[in-house]
């Protein structure tokens, strides 16, 4: 069993044609149901002028309307526990995650029993792909209180791999688990793999020397996707790491990093993908940058019909080196961190690949959005490498060209800090501080 490819071989390398066959086949039966199961689907669809008949092919899927998160709260509130999206009586289902988002107001995902069971083949698909196999000692260092992340552990299981359910616990405590039962694999932020790294090695620990870690799975923000962050914690881990991407709205991971490390491969036998301009809803190039959206494929709880994820990125849907055909996404960043700056889209993303490529930085970085003149500016703080010497300001124009070399515009301001001076993030990074208009 171990030395087999892929999870499920049929799946993953069916060819393009036919899997976009068995998504329409799919996805016809899945409108069906939403629409007769679904109040609100149902009342969206009629204000539409649109059936589930009217979907002849997978192109038809741009004649439903969009869903998003505000429309998820919405109906939410408008009749708890699970609202009016769900498709099935609360009775069958058997397990929800929450997402708090930006107003407290929890957005559960609910899960029937076989919901929950195909969820947990696609992580085991995942882990499979990024080549965790049963001989594996799997440390799952997710936050499990109501996080969607929280069962994944299962899906390892699922593999074969021995798995140690650490949570979110200290670091101390952490670093004690990986050195005394040594696990080949963890799963974490980008952010916290690199703080727990540093924090081993104040500790007197190696991670690359004195750890068995040989492979760290990411997931959470876009740094696992960029090559300069995921090289740096490579190098002091001895580790390859490997960016998964999941949403909360529907299931855990629903896309990962395969051996090629080229693209996050969809499991788009559960989901269908656009890509869309936000501005005018339309769908971009193939290959171009834009909004993604998905649409469930078979999770009967709460159909997901055209959900606007608020995640910018692009998607390949070239036969990937690995043999599996799966289209791969790149994710940019979220589109509420985005900022416009003299006509120039500007993610934190972008930043990162400029500030973690230069060795003169020690790789941490924070932006401070404002306003001047009524146009959107950021300021940038940097911290230097340890032992360079190079005076403040020499070091900030240098930072300042390189920003303006790959973004075309400059900060307003670049901020050179001493080593350690930026906070670590023990969790997901903020790397965004947002003060225009007031912010927070």
């Amino acid at each position: 069993m171990s030395m087999r490819r892929y999870w499920n071989e049929e799946i993953e390398t069916m060819s393009r044609k036919d899997l976009e066959d068995y998504q329409f086949r799919l996805l016809s039966e899945h409108l069906a149901l939403a629409y007769e199961k679904s109040q609100y689907y149902r009342q969206s669809f009629d204000e539409a002028g649109v059936k589930p008949s009217d979907f002849k092919k997978l192109s038809d899927i741009s004649k439903f309307p969009f869903v998003n998160k505000h429309i998820e709260r919405e109906r939410q509130q408008k009749k708890p526990l699970l609202g009016d999206m769900t498709a099935v009586a609360e009775e069958e289902v058997v397990f929800v995650s929450a997402s708090s988002g930006s107003t407290g107001v929890p957005t559960l995902s609910p899960f029937t029993k076989k919901d929950f069971e195909e969820f947990q083949d696609v992580q085991s698909r995942l882990f499979w792909a990024a080549g965790m196999r049963p001989n594996d000692r799997y440390v799952h260092a997710l936050n499990f209180t109501l996080f969607v992340g929280g069962p994944d552990v299962i899906g390892a299981q699922n593999l074969g791999a021995l798995c140690i359910w650490a949570g979110a616990i200290p670091s101390d405590r952490l670093l004690f688990i990986l050195k005394e039962f040594q696990p080949t694999v963890i799963w974490t932020t980008p952010s916290y793999a690199w703080y727990l790294g540093e924090t081993a090695k104040k500790q007197g620990i190696d991670p690359a020397k004195d750890l068995s870690i040989n492979k760290i799975i990411v997931a959470g923000e876009p740094g696992g996707s960029i090559d300069a962050t995921r090289q740096a914690i490579e190098e002091l881990w001895d580790a390859k790491v490997y960016d998964f991407y999941g949403i909360s709205d529907i299931f855990g991971a629903c896309a990962g990093m395969c051996s090629e490390r080229n693209g996050l491969h969809l499991v788009e036998d559960h989901i269908l993908v656009e890509v869309i301009n936000p501005d005018t809803l339309e769908p971009v190039a193939e290959g171009e940058r834009g909004e993604l959206v998905f649409t469930t494929l078979r999770k009967t709880a709460r159909p997901m019909i055209r959900f606007r994820t608020g995640d910018i990125g692009t998607v390949n849907r070239e036969k990937c080196a690995c043999g599996r055909t799966h289209a791969r996404i790149n994710i940019t960043g979220r589109l509420d961190d985005m900022l416009i700056v003299s006509g120039v889209n500007v993610f934190p993303s972008d930043i990162e690949y400029v500030v973690r490529n230069m060795e003169e930085l020690s790789g941490e970085y924070r932006i401070t959005a404002i306003t001047e003149n009524f146009t959107t500016k950021f300021k940038l703080e940097v911290e230097r490498a340890l032992g360079n010497q190079e005076p403040k300001e020499v070091l900030a124009e240098k930072v300042s060209a390189r920003i303006k070399a790959r973004l075309g515009v400059r900060p307003r301001e670049v901020i050179v800090l001493e080593n350690g001076e930026l906070p670590r993030a023990t969790h997901k990074a903020k790397r965004l501080i947002d003060e225009r208009n007031g912010g927070f």
